[in-house]
C-alpha cells in the first residue's frame, strides 16, 4: 500500500508515521489559580498560550480574575478556549497546576494525590512542612525557577533579571525628576550638559541590563563586582563604554559620593546579599541621589535598606532617596507573563506529546534537574540535607519507571 506524505515539524513524515509519532500523546488539564501572595500581579500563562494549549489537544481550567494584574481578562482567555471557574477548589481538580508563587498553606490542603505543581520554590521561605505536605500527597514539583534549557542556563531567572535591570534605571529615572519631588534631573545627557553618573554594584545579568539602559541614555556608568571575569564580561559587552572596579570600600566609597544613582545588583549565591555599602557610605552621598535596591529580595546590599512595597515604594534616609521594593518584575507585570510563558508553555506542550511527566523527565534534563519531588521523593539534595528528607536520586528512579 503507498503511503501518503505530509509535512510534520520534523521533515515529511507518511501519516503512518505521524500516527505513530503522537501514540503516547496525553490530554492535559491544566489549572490556573489566582495568585494570592502580596504584591503579585503575574500570571502564569498569557491567553496566546493558553489558545496555543487548546489547539494542541489541552483542557485549560481558569480562576476568575487570574489575569487581572497583568491585564489579561476572563473574556480573553475564554475566547483563547480556557474554562473560566469561580472556584478555586475547581482550579485544584487539575492534572497540572501552574502558579508563580508557590502554594500557600490552605492552597496544599487542595492539592489532590499525583498531581503536578508548577511554580517557584522561593527557597528562602519555605519550611520544612511545606515539603512535607507535597511528599504526603504524591506532588511531583517542579521549581519554576531551577529549569535549564538546552545549554544548561535557567531562562526565566535571565528573564527576571533583565527585566528588573531595565526597570531599575526607569524608576530611578521617575525618582530623579520633579514629578516625584526629585532633584530635577534627566538620567542621561544632553549636548554642553555633564551626564548624570551612575553607578552599579553586580556584574550579573541584572547589572548588565541595568548597564544597557543606562549607557543608552548616556549617563557615565561606573560598575562594581568581586569577580574580574564578570566586568571583563561586561566590559566587553558595552565597548568599553563604561569604567570598572572591583569592590574597594575606598574606591566605592569615591565613586558613591559623585553618583546620581545607585543599582544594588549583587548576586546572593545561597545565602544572604553581602552588604558592601556602609550607612557612612550613604551618608556621604549627594542630597536627592537614588538608590534602587534589586538584591533586597536577598536581604540588601545597603546598610541602610528596609523592604518597601508597590504601593510605598520609597523612604529618604540621610538625604537618599531608597527604593527597596521586592519582585521588581511585578511592576511590569504583563512583560514578565510573557516572559514567564516563554519558559512555561513549551514545557507543556512537549509534556503532551511525551505522554506525561514521567517520560519527559526520562527525555529532558532541564525539567529533570529542576523537580525537587516525585511522588513522596525527595530528589533535590540541597532540600534533603537542609530539612533532613531521605535523598532519592531522580536520574536512578526513572530508570525503573
Amino acid at each position: 500500500m503507498k503511503k501518503e506524505n505530509v509535512y510534520g515539524s520534523f521533515g515529511i513524515l507518511t501519516k503512518e508515521e505521524m500516527l505513530e509519532e503522537k501514540l503516547d500523546f496525553k490530554k492535559l488539564k491544566i489549572g490556573i489559580p489566582k495568585e494570592t501572595s502580596f504584591q503579585e500581579n503575574r500570571i502564569s500563562l498569557t491567553p496566546d498560550a493558553v489558545s496555543l494549549l487548546v489547539h494542541n489537544g489541552h483542557y485549560i481550567v481558569l480562576e476568575s480574575t487570574a489575569g487581572d494584574g497583568a491585564n489579561f481578562s476572563d473574556k480573553e482567555y475564554s475566547d483563547a478556549g480556557a474554562e473560566i471557574v469561580f472556584s478555586k477548589e475547581e482550579v485544584y481538580q487539575s492534572d497540572v497546576v501552574i502558579k508563580i508563587e508557590p502554594p500557600t498553606d490552605s492552597e496544599i490542603k487542595l492539592l489532590k494525590k499525583d498531581q503536578q505543581l508548577i511554580s517557584a520554590i522561593q527557597l528562602e521561605t519555605r519550611e520544612k512542612k511545606y515539603f512535607q505536605s507535597l511528599l504526603e500527597k504524591n506532588i511531583t514539583s517542579i521549581a519554576i525557577e531551577h529549569i535549564r534549557d538546552n545549554e544548561g542556563k535557567l531562562p526565566l531567572l535571565r528573564s527576571m533579571s533583565e527585566i528588573a535591570g531595565t526597570s531599575s534605571l526607569l524608576i530611578a529615572s521617575e525618582y530623579l525628576s520633579n514629578v516625584n519631588n526629585g532633584k530635577g534631573l534627566i538620567l542621561g545627557g544632553i549636548t554642553g550638559i555633564s551626564p548624570t553618573d551612575v553607578v552599579i554594584i553586580g556584574a550579573g545579568t541584572v547589572g548588565e541590563y541595568a548597564c544597557k539602559t543606562a549607557i543608552g541614555l548616556g549617563a557615565n556608568v561606573r560598575v562594581f563586582d568581586t569577580s574580574l571575569s564578570r566586568l571583563k564580561r561586561l566590559e566587553d559587552i558595552s565597548n568599553r563604554n563604561i569604567s570598572t572596579s572591583l569592590i574597594v570600600p575606598k574606591i566605592l566609597r569615591k565613586a558613591l559620593r559623585r553618583a546620581d544613582v545607585v543599582v544594588g545588583a549583587l548576586r546572593s549565591g545561597d545565602g544572604r546579599t553581602p552588604c558592601v555599602v556602609s550607612e557612612e557610605m550613604i551618608k556621604e552621598m549627594k542630597e536627592g541621589s537614588v538608590i534602587i535596591d534589586v538584591s533586597i529580595d536577598s536581604g540588601g546590599c545597603f546598610e541602610t535598606s528596609d523592604v518597601t512595597s508597590h504601593k510605598n515604594p520609597i523612604f529618604t534616609k540621610h538625604g537618599v532617596i531608597h527604593y527597596c521594593v521586592p519582585n521588581i518584575a511585578s511592576r511590569v507585570a504583563r512583560t514578565s507573563s510573557y516572559a514567564i510563558c516563554n519558559v512555561i508553555s513549551p514545557i507543556l506542550i512537549k509534556m503532551g506529546e511525551e505522554g506525561g511527566i514521567k517520560n519527559l523527565i526520562k527525555k529532558d534534563e532541564g525539567i529533570r534537574s529542576s523537580i525537587y519531588t516525585f511522588k513522596n521523593m525527595m530528589t533535590n539534595k540541597t532540600l534533603s540535607k537542609m530539612f533532613d528528607f531521605p535523598y532519592k536520586d531522580l536520574d536512578l528512579i526513572i530508570t525503573a519507571l
